[in-house]
Parts: structure tokens; sequence; C-alpha cells
């Protein structure tokens, strides 16, 4: 015990020096003593150990000091296996794909279909890669592609040839959960180009030898309309979900519902890991999608679980789960949960081509984050933006930057903190800061039930259900849920 304890008294002193040393070299000390303020002890060890790289005498002396010090300061993730809290694929086959009168698509609940018998004579029935690239040719509005139970291997992209229609969208789907797996080693598995698609009840794996080959399980572009992702496994991608414009069009107004985001093994990719990336387009929908394990150990070892950016609007992102690392919070990189506007965008690829704002008049509201090593929520470059009734486990907190970032931060509850800096302005009230472990039963193993109360506030008008999706009453708790003992929260792990 003694020796762990002068280990650490060493790193802490050695981290210490090496930070004062390499940053009075670069700043006034008047610009240090505000670095210190304004920086988490994360990012200020980050700092110093780029700036250590190449010092011949300084880096074999500090940098295994500077490394313990990371690993200590990080609070580690329970060996337990996490509960899934009712977010991601769920077991059952989700009621029929509704819309709106506009063509949006409509968030559903997780109640199971009726299963009514489907019109056999709208279905595409395949069995292998050949039908099932045959029918993804051929297939027209209101039909139906059918896989059969199996394994496909796909080693090129399967296209979009037509466009569905409101009320008569085109659907690939599996008949049940778990009985289709698609594994690849296309750069894409599906590459949609025209509006009213809906993929559901699909595992879809990349298998590529090399990890920046498997790129995306579905591409998003141009024309892709109403796009509908739901009750899908998706694992071993960089981007598994990326949208994007294409010809001057951008693919608006889709949904991603009940799917599970995640990698068993780390990305070695210089390409952006970002389970879902959406670039441009506006009026999606991220709702009750579990996300993981989204790992990056290539140049730049940044990584997201949800980015959004390239000058769209109106985008929501709610009631999901997000774990950056569900263990070894300490392993390299750096993770974010979610993030408006990244490290930013090449105008080129911007919905304005210019990008004056990353993001307009979107919101991430009553997610669960936990585990991640950087900030839970982050907001860069982005303009009337909403982060409300979140609660952040084991993350950075909140943070709000750049001089045309503005945003209201409203009823979170969080063990990190909330941070405006390079003149961003947020409007922060009603949050809570506190540690979490006081509150909840085991916060860090999503045991999410209340132990003492925390005083309630006043609901928002744009916030009218919780992470379980119950009604917020006018006065409701801070965090993403209404109330302690919710029953989403209580559900265990499933394999």
């Amino acid at each position: 015990m003694r020796r762990i304890l002068l280990l650490l008294l060493v790193a802490l002193v050695g981290t210490l020096i090496a930070i004062t040393v390499l940053l009075l070299r670069q700043y006034e000390f008047s610009k240090l003593r505000a670095e210190f303020n304004q920086r988490t002890a994360g990012e200020l060890i980050r700092y110093a150990r780029v700036r250590l790289i190449g010092h011949q005498f300084l880096e074999p002396l500090l940098l295994p000091a500077l490394n313990l010090a990371e690993s200590q300061l990080q609070r580690p993730v329970p060996t337990t296996k996490l509960p899934n809290l009712s977010k991601g694929q769920q077991a059952q086959v989700l009621a029929p794909q509704r819309y709106e009168s506009s063509g949006a698509p409509v968030a559903e609940s997780a109640l199971p279909s009726p299963g009514l018998p489907g019109n056999t004579w709208s279905e595409l029935r395949v069995s292998n890669v050949a039908e099932l690239s045959k029918a993804m040719q051929t297939v027209k509005a209101g039909q139906t592609i059918v896989l059969a139970p199996g394994r496909y291997r796909i080693s090129e992209v399967l296209s979009t040839a037509a466009a569905g229609q409101r009320d008569m969208p085109i659907t690939v789907k599996a008949q049940k959960v778990g009985q289709v797996r698609l594994d690849s080693t296309a750069s894409d598995i599906f590459k949609i180009n025209h509006p009213f698609w809906v993929f559901e009840n699909l595992h879809l794996r990349g298998a590529c030898p090399d990890a920046s080959d498997c790129k995306h399980a579905f591409l998003v572009q141009g024309a892709a309309r109403s796009t509908v992702l739901r009750n899908n496994l998706l694992e071993d991608f960089n981007s598994h979900l990326q949208v994007n414009g294409d010809d001057d069009q951008w693919p608006d107004e889709g949904l991603v519902q009940f799917n599970t985001f995640t990698n068993t093994r780390p990305r070695d990719t210089a390409m952006v890991v970002a389970p879902i990336n959406i670039i441009g387009a506006s009026k999606w929908k991220l709702a009750d999608n579990k996300l993981s394990n989204f790992v990056k150990t290539g140049p730049g070892r940044s990584s997201f679980g949800v980015l959004i950016r390239g000058a769209g609007h109106g985008n929501r992102v709610e009631r999901n789960l997000l774990v950056c690392t569900p263990q070894q919070i300490a392993q390299p990189g750096i993770r974010t949960g979610i993030s408006f506007g990244g490290a930013g965008s090449d105008p080129q690829f911007c919905r304005d081509q210019r990008c004056e704002f990353e993001q307009q008049a979107s919101m991430a509201i009553n997610n669960v984050l936990a585990h991640c090593n950087d900030f839970g929520i982050d907001v860069h470059r982005s303009a009337s933006m909403l982060i409300a009734h979140n609660t952040l486990i084991n993350s950075a907190g909140i943070d709000v930057r750049g001089s045309s970032s503005n945003a209201t931060v409203y009823g979170n509850l969080l063990d990190g903190r909330i941070r405006e800096r390079d003149g961003a302005q947020a409007k922060a009230g009603m949050n809570e800061v506190l540690d979490l472990s006081e509150y909840l039963e085991a916060p860090d193993a999503l045991r999410l039930n209340g132990r003492r109360s925390i005083e309630s506030v006043p609901a928002l008008p744009l916030v009218k259900e919780d992470f379980c999706g119950a009604t917020r009453q006018s006065a409701t708790q801070v965090g993403a849920l209404a109330e302690t003992g919710a029953s989403c929260a209580q559900s265990q792990a499933r394999p």
C-alpha cells in the first residue's frame, strides 16, 4: 500500500511539474491561470502529453507519470454488465411504421406488432445475396423485401433504385429479430438515395480486416428523405450510419429508433469514428437507441457517439442511452457522447457552403450518458440549442464553446461541470451538479432509482416526456427521469 501511495504521489507531482513547465513556455502567467480555470484535468494532461512529444529528456521522464495520473483521475466502469434500460434493439417486432401528413416518420412506442399477416402480393422474399441485390433494383413503392433466416456475406454495396411513397414505403426486413445477419467486407452495406425506405429487425456487422474499409452500415444521401432505421443491431463500423447531402439535395426528416450501435473492438483508423454521423441534414429524430463502445485508436483518437454538424437544423436526440466505454474508461482515446459541431466541418460539405453555424435549433433531451472520458454533451459553433433533462454520469459534463454558440441548458443532472468558453453563451438554469452516488442507487452501474429526493423544477413545453416516454407533470425532476422508480430504468442487461 505504501508503495502504491508513493507512486501516486510521484505521478501527481510529475504531472503538475510537466503541465506547469510546458504551459509556462507558451503562455503568460495570466493566460496560464485562465487556462487552468477553463480546462478539465483530463484536458490538461492530454495537452501536456502532446507538448512532451519530442523532448529528449522530459518525455521518458514525465510521460509515465502523466499516464498514471490520468488513469487515477478517471473513475472506473463497474465490471458487471450494464443494463440496456429498455433502449436499443427490442426482442419483439415493432408495430408498422406510420407517417405524418407532411411525410415525416412517427416515432413509435416499443409495443409489439399485433402479428397480422402481411400482404404476400407485396412481398419479395429472398434467401441469398444475389436475390437481395436483384430485389433492391426491382422493388417498387409499397413492396417489402423479406430476408429468409440465415447469414448473408456482403462484398458489394447494395443501392436503392426506386422511391417509396408516404403511404407506400419500401421496406427491407427480417421477419423476426435475430434471424438475419449481414456480414460485410464492403465499404457500405446499404446506400440509400431515394425517399421512404424502411430497414428493420436486421443484424449488420462489419467484417473487414482493416477497420478503415468498413465505413458504414447505412449511407443515406441526397434525395433519401424520410429514411427509417428501426430495431436493428449494427456493429463494427466507423460510422454505422452516415447521412449527408448529394447533388445539392439533402435527406431530411429521417428516423432512427430502437437500434443498437456498438463495436466489439477499438477502431484503428484515421477516419471519423461516430456511430451516428449526420452532416448537413435537418429534422432527423434519434430516439430510444443504445450506443456504446465507440473507441478510436487511430490518428486523432477522438470519437463521438452522435455527431451532428454541417449547417443542419431542427435535429432531435432524445431518450437514448450512450455508454462511451462499457469497460476500461482509461483506455487510449478521447470519447464524447453527443456533439453538435464536433471539430467543425469543411465548408464544401455544409448545407450553406460556409457553415456559419454547425447546427441551429437542435436539441438533446432526456438522454442518459455514461463513462465518457471527455464531455458527455458538446455544443460547438451552434445557435439556439436546447440541452435539457439529460443525466450525465462519469463524464466531464456539458460544454458550450465558440463565439457563435448559444444554448439553453436546463434541468440536467450531472456529476461533471457545465462550461461555456471561447465566447459562447449558455443560459443555464435549474441544473443539478452533484455527487450522483448520494442521490441515485448506483449511477455508475446505471441503476438510476432515487436514494434521496431532488427538488422539482418547472417542466419545459418542449420536453413533454422523459427518458422512459412517461409524461412530465408541470413540476418534474431534473435529469432524464421524471420520477424515481421508473420502470424502463430497471431493465436488466440482455446478452
